[in-house]
């Protein structure tokens, strides 16, 4: 991240994300019909039909309308008047690109098949900004089924994937780096279902998130941090929200450090394994931190659960300080989490990469 960070960390982990793929290989029409529930009228003033998608497939082997991921989003005219969802199918493979979503293409989902048969791979390091693997700009994006590495490996920051627009949400993905892995960066986002892994601050940035059975796994040795959370003043709406989530791990890791003096991060309904440091939270060499940072536990549980030796500036919620962190309201996302498209049309013929001779 752009501020000074802890030393970093050179000892190699083994990733476990085998056992946890079984857990988000879901059918897109039955996910469909389970978000379906969650969604609202849109907040934008124009009608989107969001039973209909425009269908780009993409394919390695030649047989989609492109081969790359990032080839089938420019082929994506600008969508500012918000009337046309798109749903790039990203057939089985290893997709070694970059890719940007530009601000000016919202409302596309990308899905792969199964998260454990459909990867997109880069390997960049040092820069968080311009690391990424995959990074989105542009508003109510969904992604679906997707591994998202950066392979740049333990030697400095590396982002997997970064998120710098409103209203997206992801389902079914697995996303894997060691230092900054997810740079949750602004705006409103749901996460579901998805694996996250890394050692030093994976999950940080200043958005207002909501994880829901998550899969977090520490690669840390010692004392890593799973988020850095970024709010700079008690009025920022800000913050992240683990709701039934798993904590798992090899070595130690706290559950948080403040990126910004008014850190905003709660846990709740969560398994704690013993790879949580007894103390819970580290206020990253700042003790005026300790006045200003808002760090909760809600009926968590495992081994890593017990407050006995906690900091005394972090926070057992009562009920009622609780109840604003539990359901999607603290994103807003009934106003806008929308079901996976049931019904598809192809896209136009100069949207498609067809060669001529």
């Amino acid at each position: 991240m752009g501020y000074a960070k802890m030393g970093l960390y050179k000892t190699k982990s083994k990733r476990s994300i085998a056992n946890y793929h079984h857990i988000i290989i879901i059918n897109i029409f039955i996910l469909s019909s389970i978000t379906s529930s969650s969604m609202a009228s849109s907040s934008s003033p124009s009608s989107i039909d969001f039973s209909t998608a425009i269908l780009i497939r993409v394919d390695q082997s030649g047989k989609g309308d492109f081969s790359k991921i990032q080839e089938a989003i420019e082929s994506i005219p600008p969508n500012l008047n918000n009337s046309q969802l798109y749903f790039i199918w990203v057939k089985p493979g290893i997709y070694r690109e970059k890719v940007v979503i530009p601000a000016e293409k919202p409302y596309i989902t990308l899905s792969g098949t199964q998260a454990s048969n459909t990867f997109l791979i880069w390997s960049d390091g040092e820069d968080i900004l311009e690391s990424p693997t995959l990074t989105i700009f542009a508003s109510d994006f969904v992604c679906r089924f997707l591994t998202i590495q950066n392979k740049f490996g333990t030697a400095g920051r590396a982002v997997a994937l970064r998120v710098a627009a409103d209203k997206a949400a992801f389902y079914g993905c697995v996303i894997t780096s060691y230092q900054d892995t997810l740079l949750d960066d602004n705006g409103n986002h749901y996460f579901k279902n998805c694996y996250i892994e890394g050692a030093t601050d994976f999950i940080c940035g200043s958005a207002s998130s909501l994880y829901e059975r998550c899969h977090l796994h520490s690669l840390s040795p010692n004392n890593g941090s799973i988020t850095a959370q970024m709010r700079t003043s008690a009025t920022e709406k800000s913050g992240f929200t683990f709701l039934g989530c798993k904590l798992t791990g090899s070595g130690s890791t706290f559950l948080g450090r403040p990126w910004g003096a008014y850190s905003r991060v709660v846990f709740a309904y969560s398994f704690f394994s013993n790879v949580v440091a007894p103390q819970g939270w580290n206020q990253w060499g700042d003790s005026t931190k300790e006045n200003t940072v808002y760090y909760g536990e809600y009926k968590c549980y495992g081994p890593g659960a017990d407050r006995e030796q906690r900091v005394e500036w972090s926070k057992q919620l009562s009920d009622e300080e609780a109840t604003v962190f539990l359901s999607k309201d603290f994103i807003g996302g009934k106003d806008w989490l929308r079901p996976a498209p049931s019904h598809f049309k192809n896209a136009p013929k100069q949207t498609q990469n067809k060669e001529i001779n």
